[in-house]
């Protein structure tokens, strides 16, 4: 069939074969140059005719692909080569015919040269770093590449550096979104003019090309597109037909890379109609391309809102079957009507849940334009293109493709119009789509870079109607997922709203139309054309109102709910970005008087939505009990819009309120919020789960408070500033459930609410009001108070950081407001409150980050508990803010007890809401806090200190917010006579306050303790009739009070007076039957607030008659009243703040104050005790005692804790630790003790019941990286700088060992140095000890814990169960005497002789060891599987160096190794010195000795053929044959100066029976020390040239016969000289050596110098062990003097030496044998050598040790330099850029982090390299996040960031992608942890890797 097509296609073309003939294909170029030819002359009708035909058959070539993708047997088609090849063709052609027969290359570089680009448009997609700067944008979505943002200047601006969500298109060069200061060198100049003209054959051929080659790619989109059948998903059909054209769609992008010139090209070819229709329809008979023409109608059928076939008239519409449809009203006789929703929209509605009614949907007259409803119709190129971009789901390429055309500014009006036209498709689209997140993505992508400017979008919203487009389509997409609200009235609720669960809602599907919406709103003249139309505002409200009432929560009062949903998240996500978002963006175009109109169009609107609400839910008075919705946006937006027009726009309040009646049902909603918060925080809700507790918190977060609690509170504000205050004030109390509770009486029945709950919802309820009525947020304070208040109270609950606070600080919510958190006020504002603490660091400690903290001032003056109570998420916090601001008083000296929260000054009232104040001076609420008042007095139950404080904040509210003359200042004295309605005589608090109630009459249960007592009455009657209305006017006529008043303002407001108010009372208040009868009683009260006052200021402090006035003693206090004294205090400061502000109020207050202090009340008589009373008294007296004790102890408990844990935990002070005895000791004990830290006994160390210390084994590389030289290895940050590790400690030994064992015997190589510089093993321990045999069973209990460890039981590792210490191993404790110990350490006076014989002998005596192995003991067990720990700790390859795998040499090699190791660490912990001296820093944590035991007895298992022990070619001379013997058939022994005397010492002590005599440790110290200072005569000699070492040798043999000539340099010197000159070690220098001839020549001074340098290290290491062994304490010293005082330490010092004369070191030598026979004897050995291989004889002698401290790699100053560098390096295997790059930060080596690309035997790179580089140690520096994480064997733990911003944060991830620098002192504590191997005890988050890192 594809022949057939093609042919047809061809028509008079040559027969089909002949397309692929390869003569053809050489002649491309010809044929495109003839072609170009043709074209250029001016009659070119004939060329055009032949170029159409070319590309016909060329183009159609391609039709097979597409034939076979048509069928079923699509795979196996396009399985073959024939498609590919064919489509590589045809592009290789159009690459040929665009170049008019020229190179493709050079075509596009000349093109390139036309390029006039002032923008730089770089296309990116998801996952790119991009940079935004603030300072510079215009647009708040304004973004850089990197590339323009560095070679911009940014330096001193806003700016972060950010992963791309959703893909983006820098913004260089375009000045609608950005300030042309910001732009960067390449897109400053406006270049256009000097860019020449393009000549017009260079794009000729393009013209003709291209709208064949785009159609051919449509026809290919067209034939790819299957229609999905109703449930099988076709993403994979669309895929494959996506790879397909990826070369295809790849070219176009290419050509866009162009430049400008072939831009135009292609927008002609994309916008061209007249093409499009050509070739469109010029499709003839073809069959395939009829077909395909058939599938793209059947494509469009959908595309529309409604179904062609569905066009209904007018409304009227038959319902189809299992859909709810959607009665549409023709809206002011709009043509244009809604269909039904196409039906695969509605999969999941059936009937049933469907909607109730028929939703009535207005649709604004705006949309008469039937285009929004209609199928699309395509008229160029671009809009199908963009039609089928949509269809597949928007694909990356064709998006970038896209998006790449917009520097093109025709293209990108043509682009966004086109984009409008099918906006309403691709909701649908994007509603069905599966992949909905990547499709939001892709869509943002586009659509952001079209409506960021705002000149397009004007231009699109006044010529394609965006605006209606917009809100018909967000109407539209909400319409499907709608369920009937069941708040209210379920049954006859006419509302409607969205569902939750949805996944529309629960996906934020919605979010790319939303954030669309909210993009536009953020132009100016957009939202202008918005708030003027009123259709649109009335779509609008109607949207809004599908969210008002969802997620109804209902109040579980029997079972706990089964199944928690957690669709509240979608609710409050769906109110913030669809409707408060928009809301904020309109608010912020609403800023001055001439916008007036606007706001009284919103609001009408608003209110109309809110009745029509009212109407529907069937609401009159109540809400219904028990449900709460937390979603109100319509009274959100009232709210908003009204404090906007008071506060920016000077609107009359008053002119944009509503009647009485709706104010009364608007305040409804939001108080049911304010009780429902109380009720869930006091547990009412508990069974409906913790999603409960979730939505409250939400309701009052950061993010959401100023978008939901803000704008209830402050409609609230609005609402009781107009309305009756006693009305507002009971129905406060009625709404909290504490109407019951106010009563006088001492017992009550509460109807509505459980015992338990009274106390916390009369907190809530007081708590409310103080709230209400003290915040000011919109009531008239300015931005910067705001701001200024906010962070005050944030600062004040905790230190926050800079990060934190801005997050915390709720800011204006809608992100393209253009409000930026961090803009300039905020920075000064913090600084103004705050004080900056640079983080601290303690080792060992958590790392702490820069935070800001309170000033004292704020403490002094802002400090606002009412906005920390607002403010708070957690209850906790607001008691957090508490404890500081006590901490503050107490450490300022102002106040040392517990504190009340303070009073603070409010700002002034805004004139329009001066009613507010009335709620202070109402009746209603004076009895409320009479009656608490009197309650606290009597010690009612359930009253608590908070509702206190609340009471007396209310009272003093009431008294600075008062009347400002009282008018009836003499005349109310007569004023109880007068007053019969109620308690009060006025309704101002200040006069009330003095007015005195007499009795009370209440209402009881019959058990009440009132009832029992005899009635006032009758004595005293008369009083009582005048009070009698009063006393009745109880508080319990609260309720009915309320009703009374409603009933009265509905009759007013209402025009007919007969409507009825349903009474809904009787079931809700009714008492349930089982309780009591409640009866009347009369009590006397004869208080007033005033008295009541005093009176407790009584109880307060205890005392009687505490309160005195202060302005008795002191009249000034009345004229300046500001005190600073009564600032701060508790109750008792409160009491006396607010009598005196009475006093100050009205002098009948003052003297009515006076006269109550008058009457003293008299001395209370002793009262009789009864036994009874005696007897609870004594009680009372015992439990304070037991108390007392009770603390007591706890202190004594803590303190000991406390010590416990400065010794025990803190790993760097060893100064103050638990002595722990070990072996070493005290002398007068006979045998050491140890304490077992599992079992607690102590006793001995005994073989068969050994102790053993708990140990941590660790493989350590450590030592390897120490380096020669000073100058610091920098991280690498170019190409250039590499680091290559061949000067560390651990490559020059390697190199070092492999050559001896080319030359010499490899037994005697592997005795000759030492291992373990790098994999070494490295022993610590925290000291305490434990009985093996309880470690084993303490294992065990590990082993069955099935708890999450973060450590592996089964290699071994446990915790110390004392100090929870990380450990892996148990080290057997030696058993020994130290008695024993002190014998041997007596000094003998043997001669060195006897001494060198003993020690021989003990050598060659095996196993004389006191435990004879061959008995198995319990502690040879335990030994032997300690060193089995010890060699697995390490790699096989850091133990096995031996030429014949599995000799006992490599093990010989490898223990003595593990000691040197342990001793070179701790003289690195130690500076590399021993100059502090002091006991080790290991002190009491040291396990040297045991170690060495361990060593030892494993040594001595290996007996060194005492032929080769090199004792003996230490101490004895050899005769002349031996050394020669043998040469011949074997490799020599290694020379006796190529050993190194440290491993040389390690092996000859422990191959010494335990333990060791002092006498022969120094003697083995003085044998090595002469051979030490041989060598460096050796090393020294060879270091100087020819003359010196001839005079050198000259004056040496001068002294040779001096007496002291064996311990006189010089002389020896000159021996060594003369010996070795026999050989050829001085030879063939002449060349070489003239180039290191040091020019400096050596002074006796120097030379001193250089031996002393050369034979430290060997002193150090050897008093380390001496110290170990003999537990002597080291001597500190200076620098200078560190070799004598080590010298004299270690006993090479003859005793009687003088110290006046500069110290000479070869004083020290003590030669066992004549110095000149034994030093030829050694000579010999190396001329020997040197007589074949003179070089490396040169290389192989020991050189002085120069090794520095090992330290990490410096770091540069700035990580951006490092992220820059890093983040786009290619992987070395695979050469992709890794996903998750990581740098080692010992070596410096790149590696992928979980990068499957790098992975090896299932490690990944970074587990393996850490195995490679640190002996499963790893440090490596992520990236992308900027941490540091560490590995360590098969855990890993993130450490923490060593790179901090400007206000000392770290940003992990670099989510906030500041500007980071490096903390100097983070990164010393983290190379400190690395040298000191103290990874495992610091860090606390371990986890297992799994090799997968």
């Amino acid at each position: 069939m594809a022949a057939a097509a093609a042919a047809a296609v061809g028509g008079p073309q040559p027969p089909q074969p002949e397309l692929p003939a390869p003569g053809l294909a050489l002649d491309k170029a010809a044929t495109a140059a003839h072609l170009k030819a043709a074209l250029s002359r001016p009659d070119n009708r004939a060329g055009a005719e032949e170029l159409q035909a070319l590309l016909e058959r060329v183009l159609s070539a391609e039709r097979p692909l597409t034939a076979a993708a048509d069928g079923e047997e699509a795979a196996a088609a396009g399985g073959g080569g024939g498609p590919g090849a064919a489509e590589e063709e045809a592009l290789e052609w159009c690459k040929c015919l665009l170049a008019g027969g020229g190179g493709y290359d050079e075509f596009c570089a000349a093109v390139r040269a036309y390029d006039p680009a002032a923008l730089c448009g770089l296309v990116w997609t998801a996952n790119f770093v991009a940079y935004r700067c603030r300072t510079c944008g215009i647009s708040p979505c304004m973004s850089l590449c990197a590339e323009c943002f560095h070679q911009g200047d940014h330096t001193g601006h806003d700016f972060n550096m950010f992963r791309s969500q959703a893909g983006g298109a820098c913004d260089c060069g375009d000045s609608n979104v950005m300030r042309e200061s910001g732009f960067c060198k390449r897109h400053q100049i406006k270049s256009s003019s000097n860019i020449p003209c393009v000549p017009k054959d260079l794009l000729m051929m393009s013209e003709f090309v291209l709208p064949r080659f785009i159609f051919c790619l449509i026809q290919y989109l067209r034939e790819g597109y299957n229609e999905p059948a109703a449930d099988v998903p076709s993403e994979k059909d669309l895929n494959k037909v996506l790879q397909l054209l990826e070369p295809q769609i790849s070219f176009l992008e290419d050509l866009t890379k162009m430049g400008g010139a072939m831009r135009s090209v292609l927008t002609q070819v994309l916008t061209n109609q007249q093409n499009y229709k050509d070739l469109t329809s010029g499709l003839g008979e073809n069959a395939c391309a009829k077909k395909s023409h058939e599938k793209y109608l059947i494509a469009l059928k959908s595309s529309g809102l409604t179904y062609p076939e569905d066009k209904l008239v007018y409304g009227i519409q038959e319902p189809s079957a299992g859909t709810s449809t959607l009665a549409v009203q023709g809206f002011a006789g709009a043509t244009g009507t809604l269909g039904q929703l196409d039906s695969s929209d509605e999969e999941d509605q059936d009937g049933s849940q469907g909607l109730g009614k028929r939703k009535r949907v207005k649709l604004s007259s705006g949309t008469k334009d039937q285009s929004i409803m209609d199928v699309l119709k395509h008229k160029s190129f671009l809009e199908e293109l963009l039609f089928w971009t949509i269809k597949y789901e928007f694909p990356q390429k064709m998006v970038t493709f896209l998006l790449n055309m917009l520097p093109d500014q025709e293209y990108k009006v043509a682009f966004t119009k086109t984009f409008v036209q099918h906006y309403a498709f691709i909701m649908k689209t994007l509603k069905k789509s599966h992949e909905s997140d990547t499709m939001s993505n892709r869509i943002v992508h586009i659509s952001v870079q079209l409506f960021s400017n705002e000149e397009l979008a004007r231009q699109v919203t006044e010529e394609c109607q965006l605006l209606d487009i917009m809100v018909t389509v967000l109407l539209y997409m909400m319409e499907s997922c709608l369920i009937k609200s069941e708040l209210q009235d379920e049954e006859n609720s006419l509302h409607v709203v969205v569902n939750c669960g949805e996944a529309l809602l629960k996906n934020n599907t919605y979010w790319p139309l939303v954030s669309d919406f909210i993009n536009i709103l953020s132009h100016q003249s957009v939202a202008k054309r918005f708030l003027e139309d009123h259709g649109l505002l009335v779509t609008w409200m109607n949207f809004v109102s599908f969210f008002q009432g969802m997620n109804l929560n209902k109040r579980e009062l029997n079972e706990h709910v089964e199944f928690e949903s957690q669709t509240y998240y979608a609710a409050f996500a769906a109110e913030l970005e669809a409707c408060a978002q928009p809301m904020w963006g309109l608010l912020s175009h609403c800023k001055v008087r001439e916008t007036q109109e606007y706001t009284r169009n919103v609001v009408r609107y608003c209110l109309e939505a809110l009745q029509d609400w009212f109407d529907a839910i069937n609401f009159v008075d109540e809400p219904a009990p028990n449900q709460v919705t937390f979603h109100l946006p319509l009274h959100r937006y009232y709210a908003m819009f009204l404090s906007k027009a008071v506060k920016c726009q000077e609107l009359d309040l008053d002119s944009v309120l509503p009647d009485q009646e709706m104010l009364m049902k608007l305040m409804i909603h939001p108080l049911q919020i304010q009780a429902s918060l109380a009720e869930i925080h006091s547990n009412m809700w508990v069974r409906n789960g913790l999603q409960i507790k979730g939505q409250a918190m939400t309701y009052v977060q950061s993010h959401f408070c100023n978008s939901m609690i803000d704008p209830d509170i402050y409609l609230l504000q609005v609402c009781a500033s107009r309305l009756d205050p006693d009305y507002f004030i009971s129905s406060v109390f009625e709404r909290f459930k504490v109407v019951d509770l106010l009563t006088m009486a001492s017992q009550h029945q509460n109807t509505v609410l459980d015992a338990e709950h009274e106390r916390s919802m009369l907190e809530g309820a007081l708590t409310f009001l103080v709230i209400l009525l003290s915040l000011r947020l919109h009531l008239g304070m300015s931005d910067d108070e705001i701001l200024r208040a906010e962070m005050v109270a944030q600062l004040c609950m905790n230190d926050r950081t800079h990060s934190s606070l801005l997050d915390l600080i709720p800011e204006n919510p809608n992100p393209k407001s253009g409000i930026i958190p961090g803009s300039y006020s905020f920075e000064s504002v913090l600084s103004a409150v705050a004080d900056f603490k640079a983080p601290v660091f303690e080792p060992g400690g958590s790392m702490q980050q820069g935070m800001y903290t309170p000033k004292a001032e704020v403490w002094d003056q802002e400090f606002d508990p009412v906005m920390v109570i607002l403010r708070t998420v957690y209850r906790r916090d607001v008691q957090s803010a508490m404890d500081r601001y006590t901490a503050f008083l107490k450490q300022s000296g102002k106040f040392p007890g517990n504190p009340w929260p303070p009073y603070k000054k409010r700002t002034p009232l805004h004139p329009s809401y001066k009613g507010l104040m009335r709620l202070l001076h109402c009746k209603t609420l004076h009895i409320v806090l009479f009656t608490l008042l009197y309650k606290i007095l009597m010690d009612h139950q359930n009253l608590s200190e908070h509702v206190l404080c609340m009471v007396l904040y209310l009272i003093e509210l009431g008294l600075e917010n008062s009347a400002e003359e009282e008018s009836d200042e003499e005349d109310s004295v007569c004023g109880p006579e007068r007053c019969h309605d109620s308690w009060f005589p006025g309704s101002n608090l200040v006069s009330n306050m003095r007015h005195f109630i007499n009795y009370v009459r209440v209402r009881v249960p019959e058990t009440a303790p009132e009832v029992k007592r005899d009635s006032p009455a009758s004595t005293s009657s008369d009083s009582l009739s005048s009070l009698h209305n009063s006393g009745t006017a109880q508080v319990f006529s609260l309720v009915a009070e309320r009703r009374k008043k409603f009933q009265e303002i509905i009759n007013r407001s209402s025009s007919e007076a007969n409507q009825v108010v349903r009474p809904k009372t009787s079931s809700k208040w009714s008492a349930p039957g089982s309780a009591p009868q409640l009866t009347t009683a009369i009590l006397e009260i004869k208080e007033s607030i005033l008295s009541l006052l005093i009176k407790l200021h009584h109880k307060l402090s205890g005392k009687q008659n505490s309160y005195y006035p202060p302005w008795l003693d002191d009249i000034e206090i009345l004229i300046q009243p500001e005190i600073p004294k009564y600032n701060h205090g508790d109750g008792i400061t409160a009491v006396e703040r607010i009598l005196l502000k009475a006093a100050l109020q009205s002098r009948m207050n003052k003297r009515i104050i006076e006269e109550i202090c008058r009457k003293v009340t008299p001395p209370v008589p002793p009262k009789k005790v009864t036994a009874a009373e005696k007897k609870t008294l004594d009680k009372e007296e015992r439990r304070q005692k037991a108390r007392e004790r009770q603390q007591k102890l706890l202190a004594e408990f803590a303190s000991r804790q406390k010590s416990f844990m400065e010794t025990a935990m803190d790993v760097d002070s060893p100064e103050n630790d638990i002595p722990m005895e070990i072996a070493t000791a005290e002398p007068q004990v006979s045998e050491a003790v140890y304490d077992c830290v599992i079992c607690g006994q102590s006793g001995p160390s005994s073989e068969d019941r050994p102790t053993g210390l708990v140990v941590l084994l660790q493989a350590s590389s450590v030592l390897g990286q120490c380096r020669d030289n000073i100058e610091p290895k920098k991280l690498p940050i170019t190409e250039e700088e590499q680091i290559y590790p061949w000067d560390t400690c651990a490559a020059v030994h390697d190199v070092r060992l492999s050559l001896l064992q080319r030359y010499f015997k490899d037994s005697s190589c592997l005795l000759a140095v030492s291992i373990g510089w790098e994999g070494g093993v490295y022993v610590q321990t925290c000291g305490h000890t434990l009985h093996i045999d309880c470690h084993k069973s303490y294992m065990e209990s590990l082993r069955n814990d099935q708890v999450l460890q973060g450590f592996s039981v089964d290699k071994g590792e446990f915790t110390c169960p004392l100090c929870r210490q990380f450990a892996n191993s148990v080290l057997p404790c030696y058993p020994g005497s130290n008695v024993e110990s002190n014998l041997w350490q007596r000094p003998t006076n043997k001669s060195i002789q006897d001494l060198i014989k003993e020690v021989e002998e003990l050598q060659g005596r095996p196993g004389a060891f006191p435990v004879s192995i061959s008995s198995e003991t319990n502690l040879s067990k335990e030994m032997e599987s300690v060193m089995k720990d010890i060699k697995n700790t390490t790699q096989k390859k850091y133990r096995d160096y031996s030429k014949t795998p599995g000799s006992p040499d490599n093990d010989f090699l490898f223990m003595y190794s593990v000691a040197r190791t342990n001793l070179e660490l701790e003289l690195i912990h130690r500076g590399g010195n021993l100059c502090s001296g002091g006991a080790s820093t290991a002190g009491k944590r040291s396990c040297l000795n045991q170690l060495f035991h361990v060593l030892a007895l494993h040594m001595r298992l290996y007996s060194i053929d005492s032929e080769y022990n090199p004792w003996r070619k230490l101490t004895q001379l050899v005769e002349e044959m031996n050394s020669q013997r043998g040469n011949e058939e074997q490799q020599p022994e290694v020379p006796v100066l190529y050993h190194d005397v440290t491993s040389l010492l390690l092996i000859q002590i422990l191959m010494m029976p335990q333990p060791l005599r002092k006498d022969h440790f120094t003697c083995i110290v003085k044998v090595l020390f002469t051979l030490l200072y041989t060598q460096a005569f050796v090393a020294l000699s060879v270091k100087c040239n020819e003359e010196d070492r001839s005079a050198w040798k000259h004056t040496g043999a001068l002294k040779k016969n001096a007496c002291d000539a064996e311990k006189s340099y010089e002389v020896l010197l000159s021996f060594v000289i003369s010996e070795l000159s026999k050989g050829k070690l001085y030879h063939e220098e002449g060349t070489q050596e003239c180039a290191m001839v040091s020019p400096v020549a050596w002074s006796p001074e120097s030379m001193e110098k250089y031996l002393q340098d050369f034979c430290l290290p060997f002193l150090r290491i050897t008093s380390l062990l001496q110290h170990h062994l003999f537990g002597e304490d080291l001597p500190s010293c200076q620098e200078e003097e560190e070799f004598s005082v080590l010298s004299s330490c270690l006993g090479l010092l003859p005793a009687f030496y003088q110290t006046e004369h500069p110290f000479i070191s070869a004083s020290c030598l003590d030669w066992p044998v004549p110095a000149f026979d034994i030093i030829s004897q050694w000579c010999l050995e190396i001329n020997s050598f040197t007589e074949r291989h003179a070089e490396q004889g040169k290389a192989l002698l020991i050189q002085e040790s120069r090794w520095k401290l090992p330290h990490l790699l410096q770091l540069p100053e700035n990580y951006n330099t490092i992220f820059q560098y890093y983040h786009r390096k290619t992987c070395s295997v695979c050469t992709k850029v890794p996903k998750d790059p990581a740098v080692c930060l010992v070596c410096g080596t790149f590696v992928c982090l979980k990068g499957l690309c790098c992975k090896q035997q299932s490690y990944c790179e970074c587990v393996l390299h850490s195995q490679n580089c640190g002996a499963g140690t790893g440090i490596f520096l992520l990236i992308n996040a900027s941490v540091i994480i560490i590995i360590r064997g098969h855990r890993f733990c993130l450490w923490g960031s060593v790179y901090l911003d400007a206000h000392g944060e770290e940003d992990r991830d670099l989510r906030r992608g500041k500007p980071l620098y490096i903390c100097k002192e983070r990164y010393k504590v983290l190379e400190q942890q690395w040298i000191s191997h103290t990874f495992d005890h610091i860090n606390k988050r371990w986890g297992p890797h799994y090799n997968g890192l």
